[in-house]
């Protein structure tokens, strides 16, 4: 793998701007079970500014979330907000617009000038309407704490800290307000964890519903054994290499039907994980399974072979049913699942798409053999199992948010999934291995309380908002751009 060059300034603020949930994670806790950040005083200039001046740069304005008494107006700017003891500048306001306005943009949406400005400003007031919060009502970071925080933001970037104080001062930024900002982040996350969870009530009588919902969905549940052949399209390919690659498929489809082994034409033709045993994914239960595949075999026996191609994002597919069998009557044996990821938190400096491209990017090259998953996970992932290359350990259902556990048990053994966006940001995952697991009692029922715990976090947050934004106190200015 080539070596990283020392991330430019604004990267490094934006992992800055991340370090606190680092530091959060590796206390002891997987990171992918933890939330993540979600995300002044008059209308006219500041007064220490006798003479207009050119505005603050977008890199300073992003570094400076210091306390408020540390807190000061660049000459020029303006005051958007003031937020309990905190304020909102206006060029962190237009900075977080023309973000917004390119994410928009990028979706093909064309959102009113109006709806841009609300949304950014109302962003910025519940950052700091959390932060303010948590200055208060947080528990304290000591200083060897943060000190470790800081270190960390300098390994990830290749510094020693002598080289990051110079690189801040270069951008003007002052260190101890580097600091602070790290301490808020900090703060911010652990209060938001522990109010969110700490109001999240799960009933004995809820439980029993949900392993009731369960058994019943099991009683019709098949298992399924497919095998594959798997042609691989690239993303984005042309034309012409989407009908190579047909072609290609087509070709193994025929020797099949014409009499030649499934398995002999996988180990020769597949380029999926399970070629080796002659393309079989082995027995799984089907909501375990792509929901594409499932319907493709729906109306084939066991041992027969879809007689067309399946396309899908991945490529072309050419199946066979194995085997069928009815759906296990117990739901005491689950599927535990050991995967890994690589985690990119979106912020100011790297945008949700910018971070889905670089995942995208780190996935051709472990395809490629340039790279592997662990190298990139642990040069690169934004959270505490970075330093185990990615890895998450042994998990059952309901361990993780619904649209990270979804995508993880729709992929094969070794197989690695597109960029996936959840609450702490954007992962590339990647299965290792599954087993089952048969659990006792307890076991279940405490399974069964934190899948429904995860269902009730994202009401709790907004409830948890709304009542933070109705104590505080906020005033928005006006100003001139």
């Amino acid at each position: 793998m080539r070596k990283l060059k020392p991330l430019a300034a604004a990267t490094l603020l934006c992992l800055a701007a991340t370090a606190g949930s680092i530091a959060y994670a590796q206390s002891g806790e997987s990171a992918a079970a933890k939330a993540a950040a979600r995300g002044a005083a008059a209308s006219a200039p500041a007064a220490a500014a006798s003479e207009p001046a050119a505005p603050a740069s977008a890199v300073q304005q992003a570094a400076a979330r210091p306390p408020v008494e540390q807190r000061t107006l660049k000459p020029g700017d303006y005051i958007a907000a003031v937020v309990n003891s905190d304020i909102v500048a206006a060029s962190e306001v237009v900075q977080r617009q023309e973000r917004m306005k390119e994410e928009a943009r990028r979706r093909n949406e064309t959102p009113t000038s109006e709806l841009i400005h609300k949304q950014a400003l109302d962003s910025l007031i519940d950052e700091r309407v959390v932060t303010t919060y948590a200055r208060e009502n947080g528990p304290r970071v000591d200083e060897p704490e943060l000190d470790r925080v800081v270190a960390n933001v300098a390994t990830q970037n290749k510094l020693t800290m002598e080289e990051l104080r110079k690189r801040l001062a270069t951008e003007g930024i002052d260190f101890k307000r580097f600091r602070e900002n790290l301490r808020d982040q900090m703060l911010s996350e652990r209060v938001r964890e522990r109010e969110v969870q700490g109001r999240i009530r799960v009933t004995d009588g809820e439980i029993d519903k949900y392993l009731d919902e369960r058994q019943a969905a099991l009683q019709d549940r098949a298992q399924l054994n497919i095998a594959q052949v798997l042609v691989p399209v690239p993303e984005n390919a042309p034309a012409a290499v989407v009908e190579e690659r047909r072609a290609r498929a087509e070709a193994a489809l025929q020797r099949i039907k014409n009499g030649e082994e499934f398995g002999k034409v996988a180990r020769e033709v597949s380029e999926d994980a399970n070629k080796s045993k002659g393309g079989e994914i082995g027995l799984r239960s089907a909501d375990k399974l792509p929901d594409v595949f499932v319907d493709a075999v729906r109306d084939l026996k066991s041992g027969d072979l879809r007689p067309t191609l399946l396309r899908s994002p991945a490529g072309f597919h050419v199946l066979k049913l194995v085997e069928r069998q009815a759906g296990k009557a117990s739901i005491n044996t689950i599927v535990q699942t050991h995967a890994r990821h690589i985690l990119l938190r979106p912020s100011e400096q790297l945008t949700p798409d910018q971070a889905a491209r670089r995942l995208s990017e780190f996935k051709r090259a472990i395809e490629a053999g340039r790279a592997t998953f662990e190298q990139l996970a642990r040069a690169n992932s934004e959270d505490g199992s970075a330093q185990d290359g990615g890895d998450l350990g042994w998990v059952g259902p309901g361990s993780f948010v619904p649209e990270f556990e979804e995508a993880m048990d729709q992929l094969p053994l070794n197989g690695i999934s597109n960029p996936i966006a959840s609450r702490f940001g954007i992962h590339l995952i990647q299965v290792l291995e599954r087993r089952d697991v048969v659990l006792d009692s307890k076991q279940l029922r405490d399974q069964a309380r934190m899948a429904l715990r995860e269902r009730k976090y994202e009401e709790a947050y907004s409830d948890w908002m709304k009542e933070l934004r109705a104590r505080a106190f906020i005033e928005t200015r006006e100003w001139l751009d």
